[in-house]
């Protein structure tokens, strides 16, 4: 199985901004409508990839366990659907309601959104604070597929949590492993 690392953004980069559609609800989603949150989790995901599958149900639990809280989340997958038809919005979709996804999942089909994050892999989670500056980019947690280490979501926890507590968020920030972006030829 092929690993990418992310790309590891400067902390401080400002989340580039972005309109795309949900395949959930068909409605655009933007980034300026999570203003107001004390935190925005932006996760570059998909459905074919084995790092995502790994995780994948965490994510819904881990959504969940947010609800109510000034967190946003959102999700996008930029994979070319013509080289990955699972990744089209339809097994988006399907994805999003057999994990119980509690967040819009977002399809970037020009994949100008991946290139201006410089997301590099799937999974590649963004946290960013209420002025939408990068404050954690890095690993879910230390699990990967056939490791044996279970999936807690702890390194990604540990940062929303410090961030929504006022505290730093934590500095020693591991790149996120996954399957590269499915760029267009």
């Amino acid at each position: 199985m092929a690993q990418t690392e992310s790309n590891m953004l400067d902390l401080g980069t400002i989340a580039p901004d972005f309109a795309l559609t949900d395949v959930i609800t068909g409605k655009t989603v933007r980034r300026d409508d999570f203003r107001g949150q004390k935190a925005l989790l932006v996760l570059f995901i998909c459905a074919h990839c084995p790092y995502v599958k790994h995780i994948e149900k965490s994510l819904g639990e881990f959504s969940a366990g947010y609800a109510g809280k000034p967190l946003a989340i959102v999700a996008i997958s930029a994979n070319d659907v013509t080289t990955h038809p699972a990744d089209s919005p339809a097994g988006l979709r399907r994805q999003a309601e057999a994990n119980k996804f509690k967040f819009p999942y977002l399809y970037d089909e020009s994949q100008a959104v991946a290139r201006a994050y410089k997301a590099a892999c799937t999974p590649d989670p963004y946290l960013f604070d209420a002025d939408f500056k990068l404050v954690y980019r890095g690993q879910y947690d230390a699990s990967r597929p056939g490791n044996g280490i279970p999936v807690t979501g702890k390194d990604l926890r540990a940062a929303i949590d410090a961030l929504l507590a006022g505290e730093p968020v934590p500095a020693n920030q591991k790149p996120s492993i996954g399957c590269n972006i499915k760029w267009k030829a």
